[in-house]
């Protein structure tokens, strides 16, 4: 099995029981070993109070391209410590593009980094997830 294979099957078991993703009509657009690209409109449900994007929303969207990276490597995972940092106004009706890349990976513990975008391109926030390996596999290996 190549490393793009498994992070396919990865998120294809994840994906399958991913209701919040869902609930939120998140994306998948794109998976690879160590990477993840998630999308999500910004709807008028997930505005705040100043009618831009709630932060917890545009957090949620970092949040879950982070856990579709940290898992693409068939090794069930979970966060350690996330933090992000607010660039500028996740816009109605705008779809936001969370892409996640794997910074370092040793042993059970990795860093990754996700840009939040806006569909003109402007960095709408920075997010630093900190992630720690846990027993358990998405699928057996022998199955594929």
């Amino acid at each position: 099995m190549t490393p793009q294979e498994r992070a396919e099957r990865s998120a294809a078991a994840m994906w399958s029981t991913d209701v919040a993703a869902h609930a939120l009509e998140m994306v998948l657009v794109r998976i690879a070993p160590g990477q993840a690209v998630m999308t999500m409109a910004v709807r008028p449900d997930h505005l705040n109070g100043h009618g831009i994007c709630h932060g917890g929303y545009i957090f949620t969207l970092a949040d879950t391209a982070f856990a579709y990276a940290c898992n693409s490597h068939n090794k069930l995972v979970v966060a350690q410590e996330n933090t992000i940092t607010y660039l500028s106004p996740g816009k109605s009706d705008e779809i936001l593009t969370a892409t996640a890349q794997e910074m370092h990976l040793a042993g059970r513990s990795g860093v990754y980094d996700v840009v939040v975008t806006g569909e003109d391109g402007r960095k709408v926030a920075l997010f630093r997830g900190l992630s720690r390996q846990i027993s358990g596999t998405h699928f057996k290996e022998d199955e594929a």
